[in-house]
This record gives structure tokens, C-alpha cells and sequence, in this order.
């Protein structure tokens, strides 16, 4: 019976809008009101010293600084490459600080079942249009990646 309850409270749920993006082969999906905005990332990225290589660096987005950092390496992939004209920035909104993430592409939005809140950056799969996505917690990235910079 308590299976049956926790199917039937799945199925109730309101589905997110999330965004949909590749990171390699793999697909990942934010929140949709975790992200303010998507870009064309523009390399090269003036570079942070001594930082790990998981850091792409800064780069000037309308006269503010953000922060970018490789998603491929927060989530244990290898480094992508950084192409001219090619991947996208993914900006989180995160208050008054501007913080990116580097993704190979950006797939489409599209509406997936809620997760439950927990610890770590990996919060479940889902399926989606594209095929199987692995849902992101946009908090636990954030503070990830922040890290990455010093906590800046």
C-alpha cells in the first residue's frame, strides 16, 4: 500500500519546466527558475590563477563579471573543448552574483516530474523527449562550482 501511495503522489505532482542540456553523450536538466538566461559563450575566458582546471575563468557579460565554470568536470566528466561559436553558458540566477556553466548544448525546455529534495549535486533521472536526463540540483551545483572560485 505504501508503494502504491508514493506512485500515486508521483503522478499528482505538478511537473517543472526544466532546461535541457548535453554535457558530452550525456543529458542533464535544471530547473527552469534556476536559470536566468543561456549564452554564447565568449572565448577566450580571461583566466583565474591557480585555479583548478574545472574553471574556464570569467568572461564579461554586458559590462558585469561572471564566473564559468566547466559542468563536465562538477559532474565527473572529462573537460569539454572550448570551440568558437560553439556550446553554450548556462547562467544560474543566484542573487546578485553572476555564475555560469559551460554545456556543450542546450537541448530544448521542457516540463519533467518534480524530484524530492536532497543532498548532492545528482537528484534522480527522468525521462524526457531527448531520452533519459539526469536532474541537477541547481543549490548544490551553485555551491559546487562557487567553490571551485574560492567561495567568490
Amino acid at each position: 500500500l505504501i508503494g502504491w501511495t508514493e506512485r500515486k503522489k508521483e503522478k499528482d505532482a505538478e511537473p517543472i519546466r526544466h532546461v535541457l542540456f548535453r554535457v558530452a553523450t550525456e543529458r542533464y536538466a535544471l530547473p527552469l527558475d534556476a536559470v536566468r538566461e543561456v549564452v554564447v559563450p565568449q572565448a577566450p575566458f580571461a583566466r583565474v590563477p591557480r585555479a583548478s582546471e574545472a574553471v574556464r575563468g570569467v568572461m564579461n557579460l554586458r559590462g558585469r563579471v561572471a564566473a564559468v565554470g566547466d559542468l563536465a568536470a562538477l559532474v565527473g566528466l572529462p573537460p569539454q573543448p572550448l570551440v568558437a561559436g560553439s556550446g553554450h553558458v548556462l547562467l544560474l540566477d543566484r542573487d546578485k552574483r553572476a555564475l555560469g556553466l559551460l554545456v556543450g548544448a542546450v537541448l530544448g525546455v521542457e516540463p519533467l516530474p518534480p524530484v524530492e529534495p536532497g543532498s548532492g549535486i545528482v537528484r534522480g533521472v527522468a525521462a524526457a523527449r531527448v531520452g533519459a536526463v539526469t536532474l541537477l540540483a541547481p543549490d548544490a551545483l551553485a555551491a559546487e562550482a562557487a567553490s571551485l572560485f574560492g567561495g567568490r
